[in-house]
C-alpha cells in the first residue's frame, strides 16, 4: 500500500516542529525560538485509530524574496504538499493572521489537498476563545485550537486528519511495481526512451528543451517484471528558472526521485558529462536510491578502438560518487540495448532493498579489521566492535567503535568498500551510522 501522508505547513516559529515531535514521540526535530530552524523536510512515521502515517515536518515558508534559504524552504515545503494526502496548516493565535499566513492559505487552495487549519499557542482557551474565530477568514473551513507544547486539543486535529484520509480502495497497491524516474537535463531523450519501451508516443518528444513539464508515470509489464516508469521535466540550471511552471517542473522531478525505486541518470553522448549532470546525479545519490548511468544517442558519437572504455572512465572522474552505479550504452532512437535496462533495474532494486545477516556482516567486519589496522590518533587506536544492518533503501549499517572522533572518512570508505567487495550492492549507495559503545 502507498503510506498516507500528512504535511505540517505553515510560517516560521509556529510550533510545527513541537507538534511534529509530539506525535511521532520522540525529539527529531529541533525546537528553537530562531524563526527557520528547521529547513529540509523531516520524516516521522505515527498512528491514529489503527491508521499508520507519515509525518513530514517543513521548513517555515516566508514571503518571496532574494534570500536563498527562504526560497530552499519554501521550495521544501512545495514538495511536502504535493506528497501528501492531507495537509496541517498551522497558525500562531498570539500573532493573528498576517500576510504570509494568507499566501500560504491561497497557496493551499490552488494545491486541491485536504487541509486542516490549526491555531497553535492557544494556552488559555477561554481567554483566547474570541481570537479563534478570525481564522475562519482564511477560507480553509473550521480552525482548531491547540497547544503543542502543552498537548491539549491534539486528538481533535487527529481526528480530523484521520477523517480527512482518502479511503483505503483508493490508494493504489503499487508494491509488485519497481518504479523508476528517468532524470536528466532537457533534450537528452528521456521521453524518447519511455515511448521505446512503452511502444506508443506517450510523452511528446520535441527538440524544444523542456517540453515535458510534469512527471508522467507509465506503467508497464513485460518478462521481466512490472514497472512503473516516471519521465521527468528535465532540470535546467537555476539561473535560467525564470517562470513558475519551470519550478514547478523542478518540483514534480524531486519529487519523482523521491518516490522513485531505481532512477535512470540520461547524459547525451554528445555532450558528456556536463556540471548539470553532476548536480541531477547527486541528487538520486543523496536520496539513498538506485542508480543507473544511461549514456543516450551512442548510435550518434564517432567511435573508434577503445571508445567505449575511455568514455567510461571518464563519466566515473566526473561522477566519482557514482562508481557504483553501472552504465549502459543505448540509443533511445533504434532501441539498441534498450531491453538490456530491465535486467540492470531488477539487479539495482534489488540490491537496494538487500538485507544482510548480522553474522555475515561481522565475518567480513573481523576480515576488514585484520587486514588494515583501524587508524590512531595520539596515541589512542580506533576499535571497531560491531556491525549491523539496520534499514535498507539504501542499504544502512551502524558500526560500534570506542570513539567516533577516530573513525575517519577514510576507513569508513575502506569499510564500504569491502562490503562491495564481498557482497556487491551494485547501484545501489551504503550509508554508514557511527555509534559509540563503552567498553565491556
Amino acid at each position: 500500500m502507498e503510506k498516507l501522508t500528512v504535511a505540517i505547513i505553515g510560517k516560521p516559529n509556529v510550533g510545527k516542529s513541537t507538534f511534529f515531535n509530539y506525535l511521532i514521540g520522540e525529539r527529531r526535530s529541533i525546537v528553537d525560538d530562531m524563526p527557520g530552524v528547521t529547513r529540509d523536510r523531516v520524516y516521522g512515521k505515527s498512528n491514529w485509530r489503527g491508521k499508520d502515517f507519515t509525518l513530514i515536518d517543513t521548513g517555515g515558508i516566508e514571503e518571496d524574496n532574494d534570500n536563498v534559504i527562504a526560497t530552499q524552504m519554501r521550495f521544501q515545503a512545495e514538495i511536502a504538499i504535493e506528497m501528501a494526502d492531507v495537509v496541517v496548516f498551522m497558525t500562531d493565535i498570539q500573532t493573528g493572521i498576517t500576510p504570509i499566513d494568507k499566501d500560504i492559505a491561497l497557496m493551499l487552495k490552488k494545491s486541491k489537498k485536504q487541509v486542516i487549519l490549526v491555531c497553535n499557542k492557544v494556552d488559555d482557551f477561554k481567554k483566547l476563545e474570541n481570537e479563534i474565530y478570525e481564522f475562519y477568514n482564511l477560507g480553509l473551513g473550521k480552525p482548531y485550537p491547540i497547544s503543542s507544547a502543552n498537548a491539549k486539543g491534539i486528538g481533535d486535529v487527529l481526528d480530523a486528519i484521520y477523517e480527512a484520509f482518502p479511503e483505503k480502495e483508493n490508494i493504489e497497491d503499487d508494491s509488485e511495481y519497481i518504479k523508476v524516474a528517468i532524470i536528466g537535463k532537457p533534450n537528452v531523450g528521456k521521453s524518447s526512451l519511455v515511448n521505446k519501451i512503452l511502444g506508443e508516443n506517450r510523452s511528446i518528444v520535441s527538440n524544444i528543451a523542456g517540453t515535458t513539464r510534469d512527471a508522467i508515470d507509465s506503467e508497464f509489464e513485460n518478462k521481466y517484471g512490472k514497472y512503473i516508469f516516471i519521465d521527468t521535466a528535465g532540470l535546467r540550471k537555476h539561473s535560467k528558472i525564470n517562470e513558475n511552471i519551470e519550478k514547478y517542473s523542478i518540483l514534480r522531478t524531486t519529487l519523482a526521485i523521491e518516490r522513485a525505486d531505481v532512477c535512470i541518470i540520461m547524459i547525451d553522448a554528445n555532450e558528456g558529462v556536463t556540471e548539470q549532470d553532476t548536480k541531477i546525479a547527486g541528487k538520486a545519490h543523496e536520496a539513498g536510491k538506485g542508480v543507473i548511468i544511461v549514456i543516450n544517442k551512442w548510435d550518434e558519437y564517432n567511435k573508434e578502438n577503445g571508445t567505449l572504455e575511455n568514455y567510461t572512465k571518464i563519466v566515473y572522474q566526473k561522477l566519482s560518487y557514482l562508481t557504483y552505479a553501472p552504465i549502459l550504452f543505448i540509443s533511445a532512437k533504434t532501441g539498441q540495448r534498450v531491453e538490456k535496462l530491465f535486467e540492470i533495474i531488477n539487479e539495482v532494486s534489488n540490491n537496494n532493498s538487500l538485507r544482510i545477516q548480522t553474522s555475515v556482516l561481522n565475518e567480513i567486519l573481523s576480515e576488514a579489521v585484520s587486514m588494515v589496522q583501524p587508524p590512531t590518533d595520539k596515541g589512542k587506536r580506533l576499535k571497531v566492535f560491531y556491525i549491523t544492518q539496520v534499514s535498507t533503501k539504501p542499504p544502512t549499517f551502524a558500526i560500534f567503535v570506542n570513539d567516533k572522533k577516530l573513525f575517519h572518512f577514510s576507513y569508513e570508505r575502506y569499510i564500504v568498500n569491502k562490503l562491495r567487495q564481498e557482497i556487491g550492492f551494485r547501484g545501489t549507495p551504503i550509508r554508514i551510522l557511527v555509534r559509540e559503545r563503552k567498553e565491556k
